[in-house]
């Protein structure tokens, strides 16, 4: 097996962690965007549209999660595989595609008869009726989505976050253009936005699949050999982001039977918080790329030193997010709607995001960092208990009970914020996850779970 000398940038580990971060950062800013474009899009045509893409893109999503956590292993053993000084990592890019692929049409499937069951949960017919018309449109791509981040995480792992960068702007700019067409010229409403969605993902993973051609894709019987192995490692990642997400879907659940207005305004802070909370979790990432190949490599001391300089520039940003939210909060949401109960709930509940802005860099940050040890089912046991035993629960308890709406979901999704960050913080700092790793360590030298 060919190898090569491994961390060539452990003197230079901060402009390391920013060289890969600030790509991953307009990727993901990039992607928000298009999530806010279609939300000023449909917002023009009124609030039951705007409240049935929000109940649909949440469905999409958490249909869609559990195969995006599972693919994010991928970006794990190609990284540990990097440090290890392997040069060839195409068979896990394999793996992970037959598993995205194989999921993609799963989720497909499961599209038409989900999107029928969101509709009865709606508030009104006409927020039901745009709810299902999205998702079920959505999942007609997600075979081609789950493939883009099979793609887009193994050239993470190899420490290449500006492809991936570029593949996501096209497609950012596809879709912008697509929403007015099909929107509203052609007419097609929340179903444009839709289709709009999918052909923007599709230009991404042709991007990233005629730049991946010339190295091969690997899928070969090495590549089929990985699968059992990239199972082992993502099953418990893809189960925490569908158990955690699903907490965002009761609270769509529950805010829809509350009224348009409440799922309306939730939808804004949403996409409000995505411009915080996405370049922190490029932070996360690029740490959580280079925890990896310094477990590759043995050097477990490095991993304390990444995951501290990822808290302190995630730190930074997200507080400074938090001012501008609280700051700007009306205007932020007349951006979005000339509604004024929308506007009114927005304005609260995005007092609150700013509120947790700092602590959520933090939880980003510790999550990433461990995942990239291999350190997975107990982090993901703290972080979907904390989840559930906070944010639904208080939802019901301050939203429904003391009449608090909308209000009372997020001030349940700050405590979860606050708690996770903490109690993740303490594994990492305590250094818990290299018993996880040692005791998971494979015969080959390679970490496959802890």
């Amino acid at each position: 097996m060919t190898r090569r000398n491994p961390l060539p940038w452990r003197q230079n580990l901060f402009p390391e962690l920013l060289r890969l971060a600030w790509p991953i950062g307009v990727s993901m800013l990039s992607y928000s965007l298009m999530t806010v474009v279609d939300t000023l899009f449909v917002g023009r045509l009124g609030g039951a549209a705007l409240a049935g893409v929000s109940m649909g893109g949440v469905a999409f999503f958490t249909l869609l999660c559990f195969g995006f956590g599972l693919l994010r292993s991928v970006k794990v053993v190609v990284s540990q595989a990097v440090g290890r000084g392997e040069t060839d990592t195409t068979h896990f890019l394999g793996a992970g595609l037959v598993v995205a692929l194989g999921l993609g049409v799963v989720q497909a499937a499961l599209g038409f008869p989900a999107g029928a069951g969101l509709a009865h949960l709606a508030a009104t017919d006409a927020s039901g009726a745009a709810a299902s018309s999205y998702l079920a449109v959505r999942s007609l791509g997600a075979p081609l989505a789950l493939a883009a981040i099979a793609l887009r995480e193994a050239r993470y792992g190899l420490g290449d976050s500006q492809l991936p960068m570029r593949a996501t702007i096209a497609a950012n700019l596809v879709n912008v253009g697509l929403d007015y067409l099909f929107i509203f010229p052609l007419g097609m409403g929340v179903a444009g936005a839709a289709w709009a969605s999918v052909a923007a993902v599709a230009a991404e993973a042709a991007w990233l699949a005629l730049a991946q051609r010339e190295h091969g894709f690997g899928l070969n019987r090495r590549g089929l050999a990985e699968l059992a192995g990239l199972w082992r490692l993502g099953w418990p990642l893809g189960l925490q982001m569908t158990l955690e997400v699903s907490t965002f879907a009761v609270l769509t659940a529950i805010f829809a039977s509350l009224g348009d207005a409440d799922v309306a305004a939730h939808q804004i802070a949403i996409q409000v918080v995505h411009l915080s909370f996405l370049p922190a979790l490029a932070l996360g990432e690029a740490a959580s790329v280079l925890a990896g190949q310094a477990v590759g490599a043995g050097q477990h001391r490095l991993v304390t030193g990444i995951a501290r300089r990822a808290l302190l520039a995630a730190v930074i940003y997200t507080g400074i997010c938090g001012v501008l939210f609280a700051v700007f909060a009306t205007p932020i949401a007349e951006a979005f709607t000339g509604e004024a109960r929308v506007i009114d709930k927005a304005v609260q509940i995005l007092f609150v995001a700013a509120a947790f802005q700092i602590f959520d860099g933090a939880n980003i940050v510790a999550r990433c960092v461990l995942r990239g040890t291999g350190d997975v089912r107990v982090p993901a046991t703290i972080s979907v208990g904390i989840a559930w035993l906070c944010t639904p629960p208080l939802a019901l308890a301050l939203g429904y009970g003391l009449g608090m709406g909308v209000l009372g979901g997020w001030l349940g999704l700050c405590l979860e914020i606050v708690v996770a960050a903490v109690v993740l913080w303490y594994r990492l700092e305590r250094r818990h996850w290299v018993v996880a790793v040692r005791a998971a360590r494979r015969p080959n030298g390679g970490v496959a779970l802890a």
